[in-house]
């Protein structure tokens, strides 16, 4: 007679929200029952080692079908199996973890020398991983025996508040779970699952990492015996999991090509990965990484639908695939997974909740994957130039996010074009190859080194043969303005401020210039009419007539960066014009000579100057016509 049973204590409102709320993902039923199966066999093999009632076994393996015309999926261990009593107990209480219950009792075993066992990886921290079968099936039966038991039991429930309890035959231990599918909806077709594709997929995506065996019997296509074009549709039994994981096999067994393959199969793409990084880690928290650097950026890299993360593994059963909280931004770049057993996972172990293991492995693996670039940087300079090419500007942007807080971990990985080096340089190596005598780290934004060479601002800079960084990219400047110096020295801009590069009795005769031609100075700027913010005779130019140069703050360079953004109101935002004249050039002279005979027409030599030294900058002019208008003024004067 069949026992009909409440569920203990808990109400038809809770069985609801395991079924329908817990889990967000319906097909990760599969990943839960196979994990309940692979525990099962984990108990049995823990248990015959100190139990000689339970013969040795070395065939374990999880068998998985299904019948398309019944609609039922069913997957069976031969694993320890359950009692009348455990069933009672773990099934029919929610939340209940028999798994749990299993762990403690082996760490009691362990206590005693005699007894030692290896800890094992009970994938079941919960008891709720069962009743996801309801999320796909209408009914669930579970026929199941002990190697503690001579009778087997049936249990059967409709996910309500009541479930039932027979004695049914069975031969051998384990558990066979056979699922009843749900009646295809608008919203969701449930038969799909009931397809040889699907669910090999799904057993690749959750559960290829299994440690024992998972096997379906598949449908193949063969050549018949004797022909050479006429094939043949046999069945045959598959082994649907690879078990063992590439990255907790030893290190020295894996082959570059191994780890190749594994990288573009496993995050589809077509070539190679720059290189990988392996960690296995024990201490408080216990954990394996496989860390791949891409050769070349995704297309998507910077678009707002990129995600960013690791793959996450719980003893080697797949969680989630995309786990943010275990990359910083500026390494968004990078693939690969963590596996640890000793996360805190939350009961549908869909999502990680927030927690200190999760922050210290996020931690170390951002400090690993730093420290692997400092040794390609030191070991294979080419390679490193590769990938900075590519990914360089992520780690700038990681130097200038959150006002400079990981500059100190990540200025060393940084490399610069620079105009007297064929090769790129650390800020190490610049500062190592500084001319005697040179205090500070001098910098230019341009696109190459060409433009560099070609501004008026670098006259006394190659004079001095001081070499300066080209800064190509448009974070470049705010990264050093958060970095301010290295090694002790300060990083300057070539067109920003005074350079300090001339000696005492120069720096004395250029500033009695600038006092004796107060008046001219004054009389340049008022003409000017407010577009620049001073006039002085120029200390960094030795050759060129005239330069722009910006004050202490903002630069050109981030002017035209902000005011290139697409978002907020950027129109009044403006670096300090300062002009530079330089009193060596016959222009100065000329300034000179007009000003004490015809000082009302300065102000037309004064807008070309200041019109010219913004082209040079690389700024739009405001009235193009009236510039060329007086250009050929000047120019009918000059020649008359």
């Amino acid at each position: 007679m069949s026992e009909v049973k409440k569920f203990k204590t808990e109400s038809k409102r809770l069985l609801d929200l395991m079924i329908n709320s817990i889990y967000t993902n319906k097909e990760i039923f599969i990943r839960e029952l196979i994990s309940n199966a692979s525990d099962a066999i984990d108990k049995y093999h823990y248990l015959s080692l100190t139990d000689d009632k339970l013969p040795a076994k070395n065939d374990y393996e999880i068998n998985l079908s299904f019948d398309k015309d019944k609609k039922t999926i069913t997957i069976k261990d031969n694993g320890i199996g359950m009692t009348h009593d455990e069933l009672i107990s773990s099934l029919g209480t929610i939340a209940k973890s028999g798994s749990l219950e299993f762990m403690e009792k082996i760490k009691e075993l362990s206590k005693d020398g005699e007894n030692k066992i290896d800890n094992p990886e009970i994938i079941g921290q919960f008891g709720v991983g069962f009743y996801s079968a309801f999320m796909v099936a209408s009914k669930v039966e579970v026929r199941t025996r002990s190697l503690y038991d001579d009778k087997g039991y049936l249990f059967v429930s409709k996910g309500e508040d009541t479930y039932s309890i027979d004695e049914c035959d069975k031969d051998d231990s384990g558990t066979e779970i056979t699922l009843y599918l749900r009646e295809n909806t608008e919203e969701y077709q449930y038969d799909h699952f009931l397809s040889e594709w699907t669910l090999k997929d799904l057993v690749k995506k959750y559960s290829d990492y299994v440690r024992y065996p998972i096997k379906m019997l598949c449908h193949k296509s063969e050549l018949k015996e004797g022909s050479k074009d006429e094939y043949e549709e046999k069945e045959v039994v598959e082994t649907l999991n690879a078990m063992t994981p590439l990255w907790r096999k030893n290190k020295n067994e894996v082959t570059d090509e191994e780890y190749n393959k594994f990288y573009k199969e496993k995050y589809y793409d077509f070539e190679d990965p720059l290189t990988h990084i392996v960690l296995n880690v024990e201490g408080k928290i216990n954990y394996t990484a496989l860390l791949f650097l891409p050769k070349n950026p995704p297309y998507n890299l910077y678009s707002e639908k990129y995600e960013k993360g690791l793959q996450l593994y719980s003893k080697g059963v797949f969680i989630m695939d995309k786990c943010k909280e275990l990359l910083p931004d500026y390494l968004r770049f990078v693939k690969g997974l963590v596996d640890s057993s000793d996360l805190s996972l939350n009961i549908s172990r869909e999502i990680l909740q927030k927690s200190k293991e999760l922050q210290d492995i996020a931690t170390n693996v951002e400090k690993k994957i730093v420290q692997n670039l400092k040794n390609m940087m030191t070991n294979e300079f080419d390679k490193y130039v590769e990938f900075f090419k590519n990914f360089g500007i992520n780690l700038k942007f990681g130097i200038y996010d959150d006002y400079g807080m990981k500059k100190d971990l990540l200025q060393d990985l940084i490399i610069y074009n620079t105009v007297n080096e064929e090769k790129m340089v650390s800020l190490a190596e610049y500062v190592k190859n500084m001319k005697e005598g040179q205090e500070n780290i001098y910098y230019a934004s341009a696109k190459n080194k060409e433009e560099v060479l070609a501004m008026p601002q670098m006259d006394l800079v190659k004079k001095k043969g001081y070499d300066v960084l080209i800064l190509s990219d448009n974070v470049d400047e705010f990264v050093l303005k958060v970095l301010d110096e290295y090694d002790k020295h300060k990083f300057k801009s070539i067109n920003q401020g005074d350079l300090d590069l001339l000696d005492k009795d120069e720096e004395k005769r250029i500033d009695k210039i600038q006092k004796d031609n107060k008046s001219l100075l004054d009389a340049i700027k008022s003409s000017l009419n407010g577009k620049v913010d001073d006039v002085i005779v120029s200390k960094r130019l030795t050759d060129s007539a005239v330069c722009l140069v910006s004050g202490d703050g903002l630069s050109f360079e981030m002017e035209k960066v902000i005011k290139s953004m697409p978002d907020g109101d950027t129109k009044d935002v403006k670096a300090n014009r300062i002009l530079e004249i330089n009193s060596n050039h016959e222009i100065f002279k000329l300034l000179e000579d007009v000003y004490s005979k015809e000082p009302d027409t300065i102000s037309d030599i004064a807008d070309l100057l200041y019109n010219q030294a913004l082209l040079i900058e690389g700024f739009s002019i405001d009235n193009p016509v009236e510039f060329s208008e007086k250009m050929c003024k000047l120019m009918i004067k000059a020649h008359k």
